[in-house]
């Protein structure tokens, strides 16, 4: 007969049946033992352990043989038994084994796959493209910690032509904090679209509506601004996010402080409503906790200081989201496993007549775009793009080696064919030594940086050094004359501009009088995997 019974962990025959290569009469073994019990009611008198590297993977027991009531101690079945048990135990083992890799598997795909079912509905309620606002450049990097993520940001028009600009934070990670950051983030968009309402009117509605539902281990910070385009006036409330940073061009930084209990603590808390205006030039700074909590190495932390004297020394008109992630890649090292989300918003009042958009967005964006295409740019990293690296370099021999290999490491989790990372590898190699050796003529004081993004159909690899692009040849639309290259009468940078765009899918060059930048687009043949990251 056939039965399957279960063998705990304090059961007293445990011990007596780790001995491998051997036989065990049945009524010699524990009595007090419910597995002995068993499989003498079931009338078995033999149990042959089955046991692999000392792990005891089952037991085969046997009935009495028919005219005899045991087996005895030297027959030859027994020692035929106990010889087949051992070989039987490894057998097993490994079918053991490949049946728990095989359910381990398909519940990490299906976990997967309902994880990258929650970052697309996560990312569809999160803004595409940054809003278009005269006299106002506004742009956004958003960068999730794992598949999905607690951070969140939104952009509200309302009714008077203001502008709701909201950015938040879930305790947790994963599912769970999904989930309450789509909830939150609904929530907000509902309330806030009422008429004339003010801040600390939102913050105490959607904390109202959180409160009876969300667990008692979970909160959300969010910081809630209206501002005004016209007039630069902002009105703003705080529920524990961190405020954010408003820059004068003078160089001075100062808070927008205001206090709040985090939304879902308790049901009756208030807020404040507080005020200030952004003048010409102003820049401010919404940004979540994974920047400023992010550790290096040496568990250092980037912190709060860090971020106000970066933004205090930055003298450039643009906003700042690329040179903060710039500074945390370079502070975080190479091989940096982000702990939190990452979500800046940043927004800068211009002059009348200054372009609206940011001069990197300006700078990428040209006539020869394709239809419906979504070009990486400086501060454009919304849901769509994620920055896979950023880092510096400086203009030494041999420099693009490292390119090379910061590069490969960076898109590995991309799955990218062999044929193609070689031509990627390839096209970086020589658009660094081209930066290096003819825009910088290899001083090593003068750095060319190196941005790698993706978004689910395309890779970028941005190259950008301090030369001139008015004296950089348009791209060859044909291979440059190997004879007029030979004789002198040709420089060396178009045969690189070649050679890149036999390699990749497509080619951008772009830049002003100090900059020089080429942008390598590639095509991807499946979604990026996610690192476990764009908050």
């Amino acid at each position: 007969m056939d039965a399957t019974l279960t063998l705990s962990g304090d059961d007293p025959t445990r011990a007596a049946l780790l001995q491998p290569l051997s036989a065990m009469d049945i009524d010699r073994l524990p009595l007090t033992s419910p597995l002995t019990s068993a499989l003498l009611a079931m009338g078995m008198r033999l149990a042959l352990p089955l046991v692999s590297q000392h792990e005891l993977e089952g037991v085969l027991a046997l009935a009495p043989r028919s005219g005899a009531r045991s087996y005895g101690e030297g027959d030859d079945i027994r020692e035929l038994l106990v010889g087949l048990a051992g070989e039987v135990a490894p057998v097993l083992r490994a079918a053991q084994i490949a049946q728990r890799e095989d359910i381990e598997t398909r519940e990490r795909e299906r976990v997967e796959q309902e994880l990258r079912t929650a970052r697309q509905i996560q990312e569809s309620l999160l803004p595409k493209i940054a809003p278009v606002l005269a006299h106002w450049q506004i742009a956004t990097a958003y960068q999730p910690a794992r598949e999905v993520g607690g951070d969140f940001y939104d952009f509200i028009t309302l009714a008077d032509g203001r502008l709701g600009i909201v950015i938040g934070d879930v305790t947790d990670k994963g599912i769970p904090a999904a989930l309450v950051m789509a909830t939150t983030l609904s929530m907000v968009r509902a309330v806030a679209t009422q008429q004339t309402i003010t801040p600390d009117a939102v913050l105490a509605q959607v904390n109202w509506l959180l409160c009876p539902d969300l667990p008692s281990s979970m909160f959300v910070t969010c910081f809630y601004a209206v501002l005004d385009p016209a007039t630069g006036h902002v009105q703003y409330a705080n529920a524990g996010q961190d405020p954010p940073y408003l820059r004068s061009p003078d160089g001075a930084v100062r808070e927008l402080r205001a206090t709040g209990l985090p939304l879902g603590l308790m049901s009756d808390a208030a807020y404040d409503t507080h005020e200030t205006t952004l003048a010409t030039g102003d820049r401010l700074l919404f940004f979540s906790d994974g920047l400023v909590e992010a550790h290096n190495l040496a568990r250092e932390m980037f912190g709060l200081p860090r971020v106000r004297r970066l933004l205090g020394e930055d003298n450039g008109g643009a906003l700042p989201i690329l040179l903060l992630l710039h500074e945390l890649a370079d502070f975080t090292g190479a091989g940096w496993e982000q702990e939190d989300d990452i979500t800046l918003v940043a927004l800068r009042r211009t002059t009348e007549g200054e372009a609206t958009k940011d001069e990197a967005t300006e700078m990428t964006r040209d006539s020869n775009e394709p239809a419906g295409a979504t070009t990486p740019t400086g501060d454009d990293a919304a849901a769509r793009w994620r920055m896979l690296a950023v880092f510096s370099l400086p203009s030494a021999p041999g420099g693009e080696r490292e390119a090379i290999a910061r590069v490969t490491a960076a898109v590995l989790p991309l799955g990218l064919s062999q044929p193609k990372l070689e031509c990627l590898q390839t096209a970086v190699g020589e658009a660094v030594v081209n930066a290096m050796e003819h825009a910088h003529h290899f001083q090593a004081e003068l750095e060319v940086q190196v941005e790698v993004r993706a978004s689910p159909d395309t890779l970028s690899v941005r190259i950008t050094d301090h030369g001139s692009h008015t004296t950089v040849p348009p791209l060859p639309t044909q291979a440059p004359d190997l004879a007029a290259k030979l004789a002198g009468e040709t420089g060396p940078r178009g045969w690189g501009l070649f050679l890149m765009r036999s390699l990749v899918d497509e080619v951008r060059v772009t830049g002003d009088q100090t900059h020089h930048t080429v942008d390598l687009l590639l095509a991807l043949d499946t979604p990026p995997a996610s690192s476990s990251s764009g908050g």
